[in-house]
């Protein structure tokens, strides 16, 4: 009978461990768990800020005796509301009005402000950075300053009391488009606007078959800013419109509306969702070129 002989090796080797087999319950649990912690911060943000559209959204569908009580649920939901927001007031012609002045306000703005960036960020000119300065200065001026002169302007031309005073000077170009065209302008490299020029092309040329299918993402995020800015501008249909509610847009008329309703909260809520819908779905379908502008628009100059 044969005795099995330890060696000091054998004798003295540890026993070899044994691993633990979790179960895929555990492994989705720890997962989850490490996904909320990545991004608790950014889960907190989007918390604060789907709050308000949900507070507006659940008041819009709530009755006047119900809006501003302890309860957030409405009990029944009315969805009347926006059939009466429909029939008080007109609101198509209000839309049609804000889609006129922000579609015409951003092609003018880009036919008059996209060669003029081009020509400040890669044509070299003399006065070129005189210019740019005034670009500055005119894009951190208040409106307030010039509203008068530019007003008694516009009603000699027989202009006010419609939208074309607010997009007529879009034609002239806008400061803070050109600015930010130009910035973008600027990260395009120099060779591929020379390599045109050698093959023949004028600057038109360059702009429009080189820098313009380049620029597509700056372009765009301008575009988006001046939409909305136009959107939702208030100001100037207050000064140019206000006689007239024939020419009014959607943010003017949700503040007249907001004024002879302010005691039906459902209503002004149900206003406000219908007024907001537009801008959200845009913005949905042009958050990704419009990020991607934002990001590649660089600081150089």
């Amino acid at each position: 009978m044969t005795s099995a002989t330890l060696t000091p090796e054998t004798a003295t080797s540890p026993a070899a461990p044994q691993r633990k087999i979790r179960s895929p319950r555990s492994l989705r649990t720890r997962k989850a768990l490490g996904w909320i912690a990545e991004h608790a911060v950014l889960i907190v943000l989007a918390v604060l800020f789907v709050s308000p559209v949900v507070f507006v959204l659940l008041t819009s569908l709530m009755s006047s005796s119900q809006t501003l009580t302890a309860s957030l649920w409405p009990q029944p939901f009315v969805w009347s509301n926006y059939v009466t927001v429909f029939t008080t007031v007109p609101l198509a012609q209000w839309f049609a009005n804000s889609a006129m002045y922000a579609i015409l306000a951003t092609a003018f703005m880009l036919v008059s402000s996209v060669p003029a960036a081009y020509a400040l960020a890669k044509i070299r000119f003399r006065g070129s950075g005189v210019l740019f300065t005034a670009i500055i200065v005119a894009m951190l001026l208040p409106p307030q300053v010039t509203a008068i002169p530019i007003y008694v302007m516009w009603s000699q031309l027989g202009l006010t009391g419609s939208l074309w005073p607010l997009i007529l000077p879009n034609l002239l170009g806008d400061a803070f488009s050109i600015f930010l065209l130009r910035q973008f302008f600027l990260t395009i490299p120099p060779e591929y606007s020379d390599a045109a020029r050698i093959d023949g092309n004028g600057e038109f040329g360059v702009l429009w078959r080189v820098v313009l299918p380049m620029a597509k993402p700056g372009i765009a995020a301008t575009a988006i800013f001046m939409f909305f800015n136009s959107w939702n501008d208030y100001y100037g249909p207050l000064l140019y419109t206000s006689e007239n509610p024939a020419a009014w847009p959607v943010a003017y008329g949700l503040a007249s509306f907001r004024g002879v309703h302010g005691t039906d909260w459902g209503l002004t809520m149900a206003m406000t969702m219908l007024v907001t819908v537009p801008v959200v779905i845009i913005f949905f379908f042009a958050q990704r070129v419009f990020v991607e502008g934002i990001t590649l628009t660089g600081v150089k100059g």
